[in-house]
């Protein structure tokens, strides 16, 4: 699929990455990369271009309008991210990116042996931070809070640092709105520090509550100043 520019296009990211070790073992986390895959869904629904750059996931979803951008890594996360970020007019960040990678990734695969094995790591990008600096005024930016403690702060210290419109607030002490559920619970907050809570919902039903709230923010910010 080419974006044909007639319709507003949305870049969204998705589900876990995997940072190599060597050719059989890698690091990567719980994410199912369902809530995701429903914005994308919703998003469609309302009638945008959706390019979608997904981790490794078992889910499947097809669109006339809809562009799947498989990667496996961070860094390859990134780099698709880079070629649609200038065209999007709302940008999704709801991957579980690995904070960390291996600083060496070993050509072959490495042998148990009876010495313990000690792993370094490095950082890897903050593609929601690099895409801040570059933000244009006329763009939303959203991205995800999954936190276990002090859950508002982290959040409002994530929706600032990286130039967010908005921040989606879920915890890991809420039950059934997590990784792998088909079910989550959020709480929106914006930067006049509106906090908008909604109840348990099934996925689908939390991915139109944001995309509702994204596009609310889009059509402030596309509205001509009244002189």
């Amino acid at each position: 699929m080419k974006t044909t520019h007639n319709k507003p296009i949305v870049l969204i990211t998705a589900g876990p990455t995997r940072e190599a070790i060597d050719p059989v073992r890698f690091i990567s986390n719980h994410s199912s990369g369902k809530m995701g895959y429903a914005i994308a869904g919703a998003f469609l629904d309302q009638g945008f271009e959706v390019i979608l750059v997904s981790g490794p996931v078992n889910i499947s979803l097809s669109h006339s309008s809809l562009r799947v951008i498989h990667v496996d890594s961070a860094d390859e996360m990134y780099a698709a991210c880079q070629q649609y970020f200038p065209v999007a007019r709302i940008a999704i960040f709801a991957a579980a990116v690995a904070d960390y990678k291996p600083a060496q990734i070993y050509a072959q695969k490495m042998k148990k042996s009876t010495q313990e094995f000690s792993l370094q790591m490095v950082k890897n990008v903050d593609i929601a931070f690099e895409f801040g600096k570059i933000k244009r005024k006329d763009q939303v930016s959203i991205g995800f809070a999954l936190e276990t403690n002090d859950e508002e702060q982290n959040a409002l210290k994530k929706l600032y640092s990286k130039n967010l419109d908005l921040v989606v607030l879920n915890s890991v002490q809420d039950e059934g709105a997590t990784f792998g559920y088909d079910t989550n619970k959020i709480t929106v907050i914006n930067r006049d520090f509106l906090f908008q809570a909604y109840p348990l919902k099934s996925k689908a039903e939390v991915a139109r509550d944001i995309v509702m709230a994204a596009i609310k923010v889009s059509q402030r910010l596309q509205a001509p100043v009244q002189a």
